[in-house]
Order: structure tokens, then C-alpha cells, then sequence
């Protein structure tokens, strides 16, 4: 790829801003599992350590992260093979060697001593202290042993990277604008596709001192190299295009991944059209996918964009003649048009009338048509043709039918609800569903009103539940807890995981204890259920952990006091918990961190208490809505809502919610805070309604009824097979 792409070259090009930090968190599994292929193969190894007649070839650079006598050597510049006869026994270097390569020990009571053994004559101290650790242990800390791999590989790859800013042992040269750059070839051939067929291929460039990079900048290049030894890059504007291309032509995967993570998540309305104008530059279909699906979905703040004028006629009309175009109202959508005609009317009008086929009249109320009489008269002062008359006639505007005028979109993930309950007139015949919906497509017609088509999903396995958590999870589908009825005995420790993929249900290890009303959040691939209630009567402080790589169930720190009907979301790395009831089932206006090794640290106060709410995260703030709120001797709807800001630890009122909605669900698609179903505290009835929040416009809108249960029910956010999507 020796071209390079510049913003300016297709479009005005976005303002630049301040790096941000990126990490690739499975970069450290992937960079040893890489480099431990290259030892088995013999590739690029340059130390032979000798054991009892046997020989084995390893990469110095790797040994030296976790061995002070091969740092030592290396210091002192004495490369040379390591003769172990009579020091060391076999498994003992084995295991040394594996945890150097993997951060993995197969520590047993057999093997200890001969792996201490190694590890004092290689001056292994990780190693060592791990010998401590498990003589210790007792086997007491199996969930603490199971993630230790993770740590070592990553304390492992920070040792290699302080080498490297050492410049110790490196043993070639990169070269660039007459910059040099001191790197060792078995990490670069682990983190790059493309070093590694350079120095284990028989390139010319496996024997060379000094290797020129002719396409890169030095900066590209600095910055590659920094990820290749920590798995980390510093993205902003100013760098993320040129990064990407350096990314695709070194094939490190996971910087390429790293980029694609920043132009996903920093895209905006003044940004999508350049990510388009790349993505089709380079053939990157998936990205121009979600490029033109950005532009669709935020069609008005893009059309008011300058960028935005400088589309072609083609590039316009094919946004035009989507269906899953979104505007509030196709009014707005006229309006677009109309701007991008003037922008240089020389040029456009005279493609007006053509233009005008695609916006879909018959979707305007008559107050909105109004206006398209009245700006037609100015165009036809501009030198345009009648407008208005086409329209009324070619759109038919008094015909029966506008179905075929209908805006339908389909999201490429769909919200899906998760079993529930409904009220009867009967108690006893209330049943708990089983039942899972999700959204099919979104579809506005007339004064473009949404309507949110429900399909049905799967049946999940016995019994019916309410009150219960569910979080998502690579995909999968996790639901923990909740009642099967409303007595005393009916909360449920249950817990099942449900796989889009296949269809299919399997059940988990029961929870320690049984709890409805909790909430359920992800950190570090961990699941951690918060509080809730253990009966009708009393709440819980617990906090218990499921691992789904052991498929195991522990304790956590606890919370610092009972609480149930919270909220919580996992951002940034942080748990966030807001309001719920405290154990004597007042609602609180608390906000807190909670760290499941150190507890809780409270942030800035709700302005108003609320309990059985909802909470969600869009980009870098949480919403709060619905739930009930303490009022003299019961409680009331509360139809406040609020946004906390965390960098400024404050919270700001939104729109109030238009219906009550007490233990409601909530999900975010697209960026829009969805509150779905619930109840009334004050008179018990059902909302069976779907509200939709728009953080850009700060206001609530009706999208549809619910297709089944309403109340004490929880939803989620899926990516569907494509064969379940009608």
C-alpha cells in the first residue's frame, strides 16, 4: 500500500484532537502464543541453553524478562550458550522456560522443589515467589491461580518493552528518513505478519544490519513499534487514517484492530463522511458499511454539516433513496435537499427535480407540505422547474395506501426482551414468561411516527421469571436470578446463558444465594452480580462473581451497605451504581464506584432518590429514568431524568419520562436510551409502551408497544444471525 490517503484529497477533513490511550487487552495472549510458535519452530531463537547431553534454543529477549542470570549476561554483553549440567533438573527449566513463554507454572507438590531449583540458579524471582505463593496456598486460591497467566504475560511483555527502550540486545536496525530504530526480530516477527515473513522467509532483509521502511513516517513507525512491545496506541484525528494503512501494511492484527476501535467509536456527524471516504478508498467494505449506517442514522446533524455539500449527486441520492434513512420527520429530510442544492446552484439545479423523486412527500403532514410550496417558489426564482406540482402528482398525496412510502430500518443489533410478567385480574393465574422478543425493524409513516416491529426470539428453560438480571457477554446471553412468583420461597439462584448463534440454552452453576431485584455487570470478562433482594423482606450487601472460563461462582468484596432495585453499568473500566433501596427500603440518590477488590467510593448525589429504575451508558455519560421515588408513607412514580457527567462528577435533569415506568427494561441502540414497559406505583396499571430518549435533542418519543410482558422485565442488546431477521 504505497499510497497514502489524506483527508484533504476527499474532503474537508475533521479537526484534529487529543490522543487518546487504546488498548488491546488480548494482545499479551496473542503476542506470547506467537512468539512461543517461532521457539517450537526454531525460528529466530539465539540462545542454546545445555541440559545432561540436550540442547534446546530459545530468544534471550524472552528469557531475560523473568531470568536475572541471562539479564546479567545480556548486560554485561556476554551473548553466549547457557551450560545448566548438574544445576537444574529438566522439569525445572521446563517450567521456567513455559512461564516465560506463557505466564503458565504447573506447579504440584512433586515438582516443587526441582522448579525452585531452576528458578534460584536462573534467578527466577516471579517464579520463586510463585513457589511461595503455592506453598502457601493450599490450594485455597484456585480462582486467584487460574488468573495469574494473564498478569505474568502482561509483566512479562512490560520487562521485553524496558529492554527495548534500553536498546539491550537489539539486533537489527529499522531505518526511515534518516531516523534508525533498535528492535529485535523475534518481537517484531511475534507481532507482525509482515516482519515475520521478512526474517523467517529467506528474505534478503533476515540478514541485514540496517533494514530501510520506505512507505512509513517516522512516526507511524515509532508508534507501530511502541504497540508491537506493549499491544497500546495513541489514536486521535490527527493520526488515525495514516495509522490504520501502516497498521494494514505491517498486518499486525491488533493494531489494525485497535484503529478499526477508534474509528467505530470516535466517529461523529463531522467525521462519518471522511471514515466513508477512506473506507472506500482502501476497500474496506465493513467500515463503509458502518460509515453510510452512521450517515443514515444521524441524517440530519450530518446534512447541517459543511462536509456535507461537497457529496456528489450520486453519493447524495443514494443516502436519499434508503429506506432506513432517519430524520424526525421527512420535512427535515426535504430540507437537506434544499441546502445541498444551493451550495452551488450553478451545478445542482438543474438536478432539483430529480432529487425531489427521493424525498418521500406523502410522510409530511399537511402543515409540513406547506413549507415545500413555500420554498419552491424561491427555487423557481433560482431557475428551477415547478416542483410542487410534481410532487403533489407524482406522489399521489391523496392516494390510500403510503406503505410503500414507509422509512424501515433494520440496526445490525437488535433489543431483546427477556421473559417478564404481566398482570391479570386473577393473582393465581399470573404466570411468569419464558418468552424472548426482539426488534426486528424500526418503520415510520405518515408524520413519521416509529413503530418498532417485535419478533419472537427463543423460549428459555423453565420456569418463568421476573425481577431477575441479565447482561451480555461475547455476544452470549447471561440471566441470573429473579422470581417465578411472589411468595416468600420464589426467588430464584438460577442462572442460564443463551447463545444467538446456535439457539440454544445452557444452565450455569447456581448463584451462592437466591436474588431478584440485583443487577448484573461485566469487568475484565468477569460477571458480578450487585445486591437485590433474598424475599420480600430483605436485601442483600453480597456481591458474587461468575468466571465463565471456569464456569465458577465466588465471592467479591461486598457492597458497603444492602441494596436493591439499583441501577449499575460497567464504563470505562468502572462500575457505576445509582440509587435502589437501602435496607430500610427508602430510595436513595447515591452514585458509587464499586471495585470488586476494594470496595465502594461514593460520587456526586442524584438530584432526586429513585428505586426499580433504569441506568445505561452512551459514550461517555449515564442516564438515569423511570423507577418510583419515597413520598410521605409510599412511594410514587418518578418521572425525572437525569445524565451524570463523570468527568465532572455532576449530574444534569433531562426531559421527564412522558409515562411512568417502575421496573421498566432499557436498552441502548444507536445511541438512544430505549425505556421499555413497566408500571405505574400509583395505580398498578401496565405501561405497555416503548420510549425512546435522543441525548442530541434532549426529548422523549413514543416507538410502539411491547409484544408480550410489560412488567419487571429486563432487555439486552444482541447481534442476530442474519437468517432470523425477517
Amino acid at each position: 500500500m504505497a499510497s497514502r490517503f489524506s483527508s484533504s484529497q476527499h474532503s474537508v477533513g475533521v479537526t484534529p484532537q487529543a490522543l487518546k490511550h487504546y488498548e488491546n487487552q488480548d494482545y499479551p495472549s496473542q503476542f506470547f502464543h506467537a512468539v512461543t510458535k517461532l521457539k517450537e519452530d526454531g525460528l529466530l531463537t539465539d540462545l542454546l541453553i545445555g541440559l545432561n547431553g540436550r540442547s534446546c534454543r530459545v530468544h534471550s529477549v524472552v528469557l531475560a524478562a523473568v531470568s536475572s542470570l541471562v539479564m546479567g549476561e545480556l548486560r554485561e554483553g556476554r551473548k553466549q550458550d547457557l551450560c545448566l549440567d548438574g544445576r537444574v533438573g529438566e522439569a525445572g527449566l521446563e517450567t521456567v522456560l513455559k512461564f516465560a513463554y506463557s505466564g503458565e507454572a504447573e506447579l504440584s507438590r512433586e515438582n516443587l522443589a526441582e522448579v525452585k531449583q531452576a528458578a534460584g540458579v536462573l534467578g527466577a524471582e516471579k517464579v520463586l515467589k510463585l513457589c511461595q505463593d503455592f506453598e502457601q496456598s493450599s490450594g485455597n486460591k484456585a480462582e486467584e491461580w487460574r488468573s495469574l497467566p494473564e498478569k505474568i504475560r502482561r509483566a512479562n511483555l512490560q520487562c521485553i518493552r524496558a529492554m527495548w527502550e534500553e536498546q539491550l540486545i537489539c539486533d537489527v536496525k529499522l531505518e526511515v528518513a534518516g531516523m534508525y530504530f533498535d528492535v529485535h526480530r523475534a518481537i517484531l516477527a511475534a507481532g507482525s505478519d509482515f516482519f515475520r515473513g521478512m526474517f523467517t522467509s529467506g528474505m534478503k532483509e533476515a540478514s541485514e544490519d540496517t533494514i530501510p521502511m520506505f512507505s512509513l513516517s517516522p512516526e507511524e513507525l515509532s508508534a507501530l513499534l511502541s504497540f508491537i512491545y506493549s499491544g497500546t496506541l495513541q489514536l486521535g484525528w490527527g493520526n488515525a487514517f495514516e495509522l490504520t494503512l501502516a497498521s494494514m501494511q505491517i498486518q499486525s492484527q491488533g493494531a489494525i484492530s485497535l484503529c478499526m476501535d477508534f474509528l467505530h467509536g470516535e466517529t461523529d456527524p463531522q467525521s462519518c463522511l471522511d471514515v466513508a471516504a477512506f473506507a472506500e478508498a482502501y476497500s474496506l467494505g465493513e467500515l463503509k458499511e458502518f460509515a453510510d449506517d452512521y450517515v443514515l442514522r444521524n441524517f440530519q446533524e450530518v446534512g447541517s454539516t459543511p462536509k456535507f455539500q461537497d457529496l456528489s449527486l450520486d453519493q447524495f441520492s443514494r443516502y436519499l433513496a434508503e429506506d432506513s434513512l432517519c430524520a424526525s420527520n421527512e420535512l427535515e429530510v426535504f430540507r437537506v435537499v434544499v441546502g445541498w442544492i444551493r451550495a452551488d446552484p450553478v451545478e445542482r439545479l438543474a438536478h432539483a427535480e430529480e432529487l425531489m423523486k427521493l424525498v418521500r412527500f406523502p410522510l409530511m403532514t399537511f402543515r409540513q407540505f406547506k413549507e415545500v410550496r413555500e420554498v419552491n417558489i424561491s427555487l423557481k426564482q433560482e431557475g428551477c422547474n415547478d416542483l410542487y406540482a410534481a410532487a403533489l402528482q407524482e406522489f399521489g398525496w391523496t392516494s390510500g395506501s403510503m406503505e410503500q412510502h414507509c422509512r424501515v430500518r433494520k440496526p445490525s443489533l437488535a433489543l431483546v426482551l427477556v421473559a417478564g410478567d404481566q398482570k391479570a385480574p386473577d393473582f393465581a393465574s399470573r404466570k411468569p414468561s419464558r418468552d424472548l422478543w426482539f426488534s426486528n425493524s424500526f418503520s415510520r409513516g405518515t408524520g413519521l411516527r416509529t413503530h418498532i416491529e417485535w419478533c419472537h426470539l427463543s423460549t428459555m428453560p423453565g420456569p418463568g421469571r421476573f425481577r431477575h438480571a441479565t447482561v451480555v457477554l461475547d455476544n452470549n446471553l447471561y440471566v441470573f436470578g429473579g422470581s417465578d412468583f411472589y411468595g416468600k420461597c420464589d426467588t430464584l439462584k438460577t442462572a442460564f446463558r443463551y447463545d444467538p448463534s446456535q439457539d440454544s440454552w445452557k444452565q450455569l452453576p447456581d448463584m451462592r444465594e437466591p436474588r431478584n431485584y440485583c443487577s448484573a455487570v461485566i469487568q475484565n470478562q468477569h460477571i458480578y452480580i450487585l445486591g437485590g433482594d433474598i424475599d420480600t423482606e430483605h436485601n442483600l450487601g453480597s456481591v458474587e462473581c461468575y468466571n465463565p472460563t471456569t464456569n465458577s461462582w465466588r465471592y467479591a468484596q461486598p457492597l458497603d451497605q444492602a441494596l436493591s432495585g439499583h441501577g449499575a453499568v460497567s464504563w470505562n473500566g468502572e462500575i457505576y451504581v445509582s440509587g435502589g433501596f437501602n435496607c430500610n427500603y427508602h430510595c436513595l440518590v447515591s452514585m458509587f464506584h464499586y471495585h470488586p477488590e476494594k470496595g465502594t467510593i461514593y460520587l456526586a448525589d442524584m438530584n432526586h432518590d429513585r428505586a426499580e429504575h433504569v441506568m445505561e451508558a452512551i459514550r461517555d455519560k449515564m442516564y438515569v429514568a423511570g423507577g418510583v421515588r419515597n413520598q410521605a408513607r409510599f412511594y410514587s412514580d418518578q418521572f425525572v431524568c437525569e445524565v451524570y457527567d463523570p468527568s465532572r462528577d455532576s449530574w444534569t435533569l433531562l426531559a421527564r419520562l412522558p409515562k411512568p415506568h417502575v421496573n421498566a427494561a432499557s436498552g441502548v441502540l444507536e445511541e438512544k436510551f430505549y425505556v421499555l414497559g413497566g408500571f405505574s406505583q400509583e395505580d398498578y396499571t401496565e405501561t405497555g409502551l416503548a420510549h425512546r430518549y435522543d441525548p442530541r435533542w434532549d426529548n422523549w418519543e413514543t416507538v410502539g408497544r411491547m409484544p408480550g410482558p410489560t412488567t419487571d422485565i429486563r432487555a439486552c442488546v444482541l447481534a442476530l444471525p442474519p437468517h432470523l431477521r425477517h
